[in-house]
Formats: structure tokens, C-alpha cells, sequence
């Protein structure tokens, strides 16, 4: 499954998308609108919006494992200031970061 190169690198700060489209999505709702830094590259997989909609040509996204401090999703997290979560997110999720390359 070869297609075009991931838009965001490794290392790369991206911002979640803040739209709340109804029905079926996949990326947490606590994530959107926060900045995350790009883990990892997970590789090219069918858009899971459109699969679940019965598309089962649905076009090929790249998939992206962002990780965020957990302070920035929640504000009163007590934990360590070291604390991180990572979530994958789906490249049509992701915005860049002002300032920041591609």
C-alpha cells in the first residue's frame, strides 16, 4: 500500500482538529484542539470513518501515534509533570502547529 509521504515527521508538533462532526469517529473528543508531538508513524490503513460507514474502498490514510503531557489534557492532573498519553490519530486529524516546519 505505497501512496504519498506522511504529511507530519516523527518528532513534529501537530494540533488535533477541534471538529465534532457527528457520527462515527474515532479520535477522542479530550485530545481535540491540543498540541501533541508525533512518536511515530504507524503506517497507511483504510480511513475508519469511512469503513464503518461500509466503505470498504475507503481512501488510505496515514496514521500517526501522538503523544501529549498529561497536564495538557487535563488541567487538574495531580500526577507526574512526566506523565504522557499517546493516542493514534489519523493524518485528516491533524493540523500544523504555527511555526512549526512540515
Amino acid at each position: 500500500m505505497s501512496g504519498p509521504a506522511p504529511r507530519y515527521a516523527r518528532g513534529g508538533r501537530v494540533r488535533v482538529s477541534e471538529r465534532f462532526p457527528p457520527g462515527h469517529v474515532r479520535t477522542p473528543w479530550y485530545c481535540r484542539g491540543k498540541i501533541g508531538q508525533v512518536e511515530r508513524i504507524c503506517g497507511r490503513f483504510r480511513n475508519p470513518e469511512q469503513l464503518a460507514y461500509g466503505d470498504r474502498e475507503a481512501a488510505l490514510e496515514t496514521l500517526y501515534r501522538v503523544g501529549f503531557p498529561s497536564r495538557s489534557l487535563w488541567p487538574d492532573y495531580r500526577g507526574s509533570e512526566r506523565d504522557r498519553v499517546e493516542i493514534e490519530i489519523y493524518e485528516h486529524w491533524l493540523e500544523p502547529v504555527s511555526g512549526d516546519t512540515e
